[in-house]
């Protein structure tokens, strides 16, 4: 028999999301993060089974590979899913046209403000989703043809920005009502989705919470380093020289942390000693993070990989079916509303 109250509850969440859910073509307005080395095809395609939303995370990948991915991702799901590219991609146009010869419906330009040109290219054949670090790029976003934002906070993990979602949500969300805004970064438990859908939000960008999933590739050591973590444990790099921007990463301290400062200065003294220019010192500094990442996800090295997570990694206990997080994600939304409304 039916509780009238847990009725109402999720006939009040469905409508919070009704709008998320209609874009992402979902059950439920649960977007997985696009995570490199993770976000691949077995956990994309479990996510979109389980009425999620699957983001293949391209990274760095060349376009004869991104088209393997998709492919074989097809082979998994017929479930809607996205593609995350990275705008600083050098072949960025070529992999958009990848994304067009599989008809991907969405695409995600991450990483960067992408150009109107970009975006336009992709529009034509998907739906575009772009991250908006602040008010004013999220509304030269929208003139540029966004059909919907993510706004992630720094709780995030892997490459975040400096302003928290609690803050970005109160200066983003009020303004932005003509086309779906998603919230990411620290998201952990139902009753936070709840929260940002009852600011405005769309729907919500989860990532840490699924990287202890069943399906998810990752190194078991990785896995057990977030069951492992307490929220603290999860900080952000440093910058060493304002000649050299550092986009701050998010990831479990260990000597992988050390080993970036180190590698910035070493870079810092080979540009002062002429031996590279600002653009490949720069280049050379970013790249750290794509092998320090793929030594820790993939071969397991958690003490001198990079161990890229959220602060809601406090929160990862077990490791769990997709479908299961996602329920429990949906369950305690449903439980907060009928406490609110008790």
């Amino acid at each position: 028999m039916s509780d009238p109250k847990i009725d109402a509850a999720r006939a009040r969440l469905e409508n919070l999301w009704a709008s998320g859910k209609e874009f992402l073509g979902t059950d439920y307005a649960i977007m997985a993060g696009a995570m490199s080395w993770v976000s691949e095809r077995h956990l994309v395609s479990a996510v979109s089974n389980a009425g999620g939303f699957g983001v293949i995370a391209c990274g760095s990948m060349t376009p004869d590979l991104l088209s393997a991915e998709i492919a074989a991702t097809k082979e998994m799901t017929s479930k809607p899913f996205g593609v995350n590219l990275i705008t600083m991609h050098p072949q960025l146009n070529e992999l958009i046209e990848v994304c067009r010869e599989h008809s991907v419906g969405h695409v995600v330009l991450a990483g960067g403000l992408p150009s109107s040109n970009s975006i336009k290219q992709a529009k034509e054949f998907a739906k575009v989703i772009c991250f908006a670090p602040a008010l004013v790029l999220a509304k030269k976003l929208i003139r540029s043809g966004a059909d919907a934002l993510v706004i992630e906070g720094s709780e995030a993990g892997g490459h975040v920005g400096p302003v928290s979602l609690t803050v970005l949500a109160q200066e983003i969300l009020p303004e932005v009502s003509d086309i779906p805004v998603f919230c990411a970064g620290g998201i952990g438990r139902g009753e936070a989705i709840t929260g940002l859908l009852e600011q405005g939000a769309s729907g919500v960008q989860i990532g840490t919470r699924l990287v202890c999933a069943e399906e998810c590739i990752a190194h078991p050591d990785f896995k057990k380093a977030f069951i492992r973590a307490s929220a603290r444990d999860a900080v952000t790099t440093v910058q060493l020289d304002d000649r050299f921007p550092v986009i701050p990463v998010r990831a479990l301290a260990n000597k992988g942390t050390e080993e970036f400062r180190n590698t910035q200065r070493a870079v810092i003294e080979k540009f002062r000693a002429g031996e590279l220019d600002q653009g490949a010192a720069q280049l050379e500094i970013e790249h750290f993070w794509a092998g320090a990442l793929r030594r820790a996800v993939i071969d397991g090295d958690v003490e001198s990989g990079s161990v890229m997570a959220g602060q809601s990694v406090g929160m990862v206990k077990k490791e769990q079916p997709v479908s299961e997080i996602l329920e429990e994600l949906v369950e305690q939304a449903v439980q907060s509303l009928v406490k609110r409304d008790s």
